[in-house]
């Protein structure tokens, strides 16, 4: 999500602004659906995904996973400032230096092809909003580092999220994670908070410094999602008026939970 936005569209698509809410125990248990099924959908269409098969049948498959679960579609009509148009498809599919938003299209993986799958739904009036990268077919060193480096840039995000810290301890330790490896971090696009809407306060830089920031609290619902780019931390907006390519043509993975704080610590409503 970016760091401003103003979004249209049905129920899950839009943003409250200043507002940042506090979920009860049972609220939490309730969102624990949203996160199972958006989930599973993501795995679905992961364990589809092969060399030969085009992205829009893997958005066709998401598709019918949501009218069979009677779930509501968080992407279709989403339509916020950045974007040229509702978005029409259900699940974002970003290949190689496409590295955020990728707009389903006719287009047949490749061997080698670098996939990140970015899903969100609402399922019995609650979110989930979630995302991983895979490698179709033979894979390179590189391309299984760099969806390394996020998903333990994710797991140090989420270790942060407990009662006590703030947002900047998240942030920063996402951000270690890939200053580490000598990556740039792009902080147009971060996570967000998630609840009866996709995107709502309070927003989760992918870098930043500890101890700033939002005192985080129980019952706060927000998504983390690290995304990085091999050589740059520049991108630029697809003709297709959604996608997003890196600046120098270098591949992108994303990885991303919606979790929940609880006087435990973290609870990851979007397991795999």
């Amino acid at each position: 999500m970016p760091a401003q936005s103003a979004e249209r569209g049905r129920g899950c698509t839009t943003r409250v602004f200043g507002v940042i809410e506090l979920h009860t125990p049972a609220e939490i248990e309730e969102m624990r659906p949203a996160g199972a099924f958006a989930a599973s959908v993501l795995e679905a269409t992961r364990d589809a995904a092969d060399v030969g098969v085009n992205l829009l049948e893997l958005d066709a498959l998401a598709h019918e996973l949501i009218r069979d679960a009677g779930a509501e579609s968080c992407y279709i009509d989403y339509h916020p400032s950045f974007g040229a148009s509702p978005f029409g498809k259900v699940i974002c599919l970003s290949v190689n230096d496409a590295v955020l938003h990728g707009l389903p299209r006719d287009y047949r993986l490749r061997d080698g092809d670098l996939l990140s799958l970015d899903f969100a739904a609402k399922l019995h009036g609650w979110v989930a909003d979630t995302a991983l990268s895979i490698v179709v077919g033979t894979p390179r060193d590189e391309d299984l580092e760099l969806i390394a480096l996020t998903e333990s840039a994710l797991e140090a995000g989420i270790a942060q999220a407990r009662p006590g810290n703030r947002m900047g301890d998240v942030s920063a330790a996402i951000g270690r994670v890939a200053h580490q490896a000598g990556l740039e971090v792009n902080l147009d696009f971060g996570g967000h908070g998630v609840g009866r809407t996709m995107h709502g306060d309070p927003h989760v830089p992918n870098d930043g410094r500890r101890k700033r920031g939002l005192p985080l609290r129980a019952g706060l619902v927000f998504a983390i999602e690290p995304w990085f780019m091999r050589g740059t931390d520049e991108i630029y907006t697809d003709a297709d008026g959604w996608t997003l390519r890196s600046k120098d043509g270098s591949r992108g993975a994303h990885s991303e939970h919606t979790i929940a704080i609880t006087d435990d610590g973290p609870v990851v409503l979007t397991a795999r």
